[in-house]
């Protein structure tokens, strides 16, 4: 089956970017931005991934500055959490789940654009993940929140390293397409809501430093000890 692959980049992109969006949205709500603060903010984690991948393809003009199409979601995102944010409150999750969608569809098509430009499979590996990632290290830093990507409670960059690397085996084997791109896109999704609500996390940069935060856990130079394999104290998942 041959994989349309200019039709389906754009449309994964622009899933991606509603997902990102929604989740840039909900960041605005929760630290009472007004709604042009809102609409920035959903503008800047949704398309900032996708004009970073452009432009160091050097594909010409980013696509979300010359596809009308590109605008509509963060402007969607933006009218749906104005309207529907207190339904929203009640599910403290929300954030967390719109980003991994678009961290899921990010990391696939940038690493498919990727290798549809030319580049070989380790620059197609690292393009994916630095689409995926890059949109939500903007509006962490935008808002003043700690980014998720350097969260050490959290992983973020791995499940994103998966996708991208699934991506590229199965176009290094011809088996690409629509079920194998949804599936990389579940997989991907599923790794980051379990390892967020299962605080797993990789150890820490220093061998013998302790999170903080966790039980017992004097932080960084605080004490002796190997680092363990989940994070939370107990291991009970977040809510």
């Amino acid at each position: 089956m041959t994989f349309p692959f200019d039709i389906a980049l754009v449309w994964l992109d622009l899933a991606g970017v509603f997902f990102f969006a929604v989740s840039g949205s909900l960041l605005a709500a929760r630290k009472q931005f007004d709604i042009i603060g809102s609409l920035l903010l959903a503008s800047l984690v949704s398309l900032g991934g996708g004009v970073i991948r452009d432009i160091i393809l050097s594909a010409g003009p980013p696509a979300a500055f010359t596809n009308p199409a590109y605008l509509a979601p963060p402007v969607l995102a933006t009218v749906l959490v104005y309207f529907l944010f207190p339904s929203f409150q009640r599910y403290t999750s929300l954030l967390t789940l719109f980003d991994a969608g678009g961290l899921a569809l990010f990391c696939i098509t940038g690493t498919l654009k990727a290798l549809t430009m030319g580049m070989n499979p380790i620059a197609a590996v690292l393009l994916g993940v630095t689409t995926a990632v890059g949109g939500g290290l903007l509006r962490d830093i935008t808002a003043n929140e700690v980014p998720q990507l350097f969260d050490p409670r959290d992983l973020y960059a791995l499940p994103a390293f998966s996708g991208a690397a699934l991506t590229t085996l199965l176009w290094m084997t011809g088996s690409f397409n629509a079920a194998t791109a949804c599936a990389v896109a579940a997989v991907v999704f599923a790794f980051r809501v379990i390892a967020w609500r299962r605080a797993w996390y990789v150890p820490l940069a220093v061998h013998g430093w302790h999170r903080r935060g966790v039980e017992g856990s004097p932080g960084p130079g605080g004490g002796a000890g190997g680092t363990a394999g989940t994070g939370g104290g107990s291991g009970a998942p977040r809510n």
